[in-house]
């Protein structure tokens, strides 16, 4: 039997935001809109898709991104951008479930 997490509990929303890369977190910047995190910042969804000027993100549920870094260790664990469209460990930033770890593809599953 496998594991898989993809598709539990996901919440997506529509916001403006365009040229941004699916698959990397991303950050509030302004009211409806999102854009690419820097290194250090808070995210609040992962890009799905993107077109012209809008961004359908994942605001809730389980996600596979990549990490930089020291990897995540499984648990409630604080997590912020890495700069890359990633994640990373850190003291302050976003509380998010870390459900797996691939430290050979460097990715982490996480609840958002």
């Amino acid at each position: 039997m496998s594991v898989s997490f993809e598709g539990v509990g996901q919440v997506c929303a529509t916001f403006l935001g365009g040229k941004l890369t699916e698959g990397h977190v991303v950050k509030l910047s302004a009211g409806g809109t999102v854009a690419a995190c820097e290194d250090g910042d808070e995210f609040c969804g992962v890009a799905l898709c993107c077109k012209d000027d809008a961004c359908t993100v994942l605001v809730r549920g389980f996600v596979t991104v990549g990490y930089s870094g020291t990897a995540p260790e499984v648990g409630v664990k604080t997590l912020q951008a890495d700069g890359k469209g990633g994640v990373k460990t850190a003291e302050t930033g976003a509380g998010c479930l870390v459900a797996d770890v691939d430290t050979t593809d460097k990715t982490v599953t996480i609840l958002l």
